[in-house]
């Protein structure tokens, strides 16, 4: 499988990363062994994860999906063989089981966080560390415009590089990145690592599928560019909402059905779910799946160092890796780019 470097750093990865978020909760230890086994073999060296998996979050799984791989990597004597990133959270006071309802991106919950996850995760280093959403108001996972009245009180950003920078120093972790962050967020990460000679990102896991597309209309892959930093894209089939399985029975098992309606309603807007009829029909009538289409485009973007899948059966992995060997046509293209100028982003 074709690997690609993340950023400036020394990582080469897969261009398919294997999502984890289902490992504790839709996924058993034994099927996660079973993902993990499958994807190396195919070719996957990348796997991420976080301290809050798995979806959705609760006091009593949190942290699960970590363990899982631990007790893999215990068993299989793999570590060498991936690269392994993994995630802090951002402050939430929804979820004061993590570190507390005040748990933010300052130096003690960082080193608790790291320390966490390198024991549950069965190994001393961690490849690449990232900031799962920021300290920041910001509007993310859903909200599609900044609210200044959100405003609150946030570790600077420098304070958390100062941390990072102390864990890299020690050797805990090799490379940091950031997630669900915006263009002014990723520039300024940038400019204080320069400012004040400290670790630099390597990657920004947003959210990006065919219905959300923002990264493309807001400067960020301008700005990544430029800046050398890698888009790591997560929920590339709009949780699943982009295989149509939802289209095809709306009472199909998978996220959409088994978690509370109101979880996350973004992927179930009127407009997503007439985009997701017309690129199913693009799809079927050149022959593809609706998800291969969508993952073999996903796969495609230039500025997508990786993609991340997610499975909750050797099934749909293997349909989601194949996707990888796909190459699409101009018509596809240009069909998926018309439906694009009519449905922009509305899963966004």
């Amino acid at each position: 499988m074709e690997r690609r470097q993340l950023g400036q750093t020394d990582l080469m990865v897969s261009k398919v990363c294997l999502g984890t978020m289902t490992f504790g909760e839709q996924n058993t230890e034994a099927d996660a062994h079973a993902q993990l086994d499958y994807a190396l073999a195919r070719g996957i060296n990348f796997i991420d994860t976080a301290e809050m998996y798995p979806v959705m979050a609760r006091p009593d799984t949190q942290g699960s999906t970590e363990r899982f791989i631990g007790s893999w990597l215990k068993k299989t004597g793999r570590r060498a063989d991936i690269v392994l990133a993994t995630k802090i959270a951002g402050p939430n006071k929804m979820m004061p089981w993590i570190r507390g309802a005040n748990h933010n991106l300052d130096a003690a919950n960082i080193r608790a966080a790291v320390e966490d996850s390198l024991r549950r995760l069965n190994t001393d280093y961690i490849d690449l560390y990232q900031i799962h959403w920021p300290s920041r108001n910001l509007p993310i996972f859903g909200a599609n415009s900044f609210n200044p009245e959100g405003e609150r009180p946030a570790v600077p950003i420098a304070e958390t590089l100062g941390a990072l920078d102390e864990l890299v120093r020690a050797g805990t972790i090799r490379h940091i990145g950031v997630s669900n962050e915006s263009t002014w967020g990723v520039c300024q990460y940038i400019k204080q690592s320069e400012l004040l000679g400290l670790p630099r990102i390597a990657t920004v896991q947003n959210l990006y599928n065919l219905t959300a597309r923002h990264f493309e209309t807001s400067l960020m892959d301008e700005a990544c560019y430029r800046e050398r930093v890698s888009l790591l894209a997560y929920s590339p089939l709009a949780f699943g909402q982009l295989t149509a399985k939802y289209l095809d029975d709306p009472n199909a098992s998978g996220r959409l059905t088994i978690f509370p309606k109101n979880w996350s309603p973004r992927y179930v807007r009127p407009r997503v779910l007439e985009a997701t009829a017309e690129y199913a029909a693009l799809a079927r009538a050149h022959g593809m799946t609706p998800a291969q289409m969508a993952l073999a485009w996903c796969y495609s973007r230039w500025f997508v160092g990786a993609t991340i899948i997610g499975a909750t059966n050797l099934t749909q992995l293997k349909e989601n890796i194949d996707a990888a060997e796909l190459v699409l046509s101009e018509e596809v293209v240009k069909g998926i780019e018309e439906i694009h100028a009519r449905y922009t982003n509305p899963g966004q």
